[in-house]
């Protein structure tokens, strides 16, 4: 995805760099990790997209386009599939990252990254040493939250997009993850080539078709 540089300038200060993804856990679609560096004056009222209503991450995330240093990756699921979706969420991060730094035009002095544990030793093209993981970071560091809100929003809109092609699993509604209705839709309809056949639930579908065929 593209990278945007901000409209206003970086300042002096140290570059420290937030990041996020969204959609580790769905049993379709892709997962989206962004990155996110602050300028000021920053959007006011970032948080944690979790903690923020719909209308509210719709307000932020055109302001965090506009006026904040950025980058998206996406990891499509064929690739989770392959890689299996931890190393999916790590390469989705170190793309997102590579992606900010290049459109920026110089290093970060840290990067910042929500969880337990960062792509530093985990992918081999990750190359920021100075990144450290910070549990519930989205809801402690601006730069993560807004990270959490460009990353949310691109993933619902490839979701309500996806929805419209593939229209019995409700993923306007659930974004792919495993609701009551999605797991019914999967049952009757089978997997599509955007569902994760490496997920139990998608896998065990698949099984269950084949022993009927």
């Amino acid at each position: 995805m593209l990278s945007a540089t901000p409209e206003t300038g970086l300042g002096a200060a140290p570059l420290i760099i937030g990041v996020d993804e969204a959609g580790r856990g769905p049993l379709a679609g892709p997962v989206v990790a962004a990155a996110v560096v602050l300028c000021k004056p920053c959007p006011a009222g970032l948080d944690d997209s979790k903690r923020l209503s719909s209308k509210r991450r719709a307000e932020l995330e055109p302001q965090i386009r506009a006026r904040c240093g950025w980058g998206l990756a996406v990891v499509e699921p064929a690739e989770i599939d392959r890689i299996n979706i931890f190393q999916a969420t790590m390469l989705a991060m170190t793309l997102a990252v590579a992606r900010l730094v290049e459109a920026l035009g110089c290093e970060p002095s840290q990067v910042l990254i929500d969880g337990n544990m960062t792509p530093h030793g985990r992918h081999p093209d990750w190359r920021w040493a100075q990144a450290r993981p910070i549990v519930g970071g989205d809801g402690k560091e601006k730069c993560i939250g807004a990270a959490s809100i460009l990353a949310k929003e691109h993933r619902d809109r490839l979701m309500r997009a996806a929805a419209e092609a593939h229209p019995h699993y409700g993923w306007d509604r659930n974004m792919g993850y495993g609701t009551a209705e999605h797991m019914a839709a999967l049952r009757t309809h089978g997997p599509t080539p955007l569902h994760r056949r490496s997920f139990a639930p998608v896998a065990q579908v698949d099984l269950f078709a084949g022993e009927a065929a």
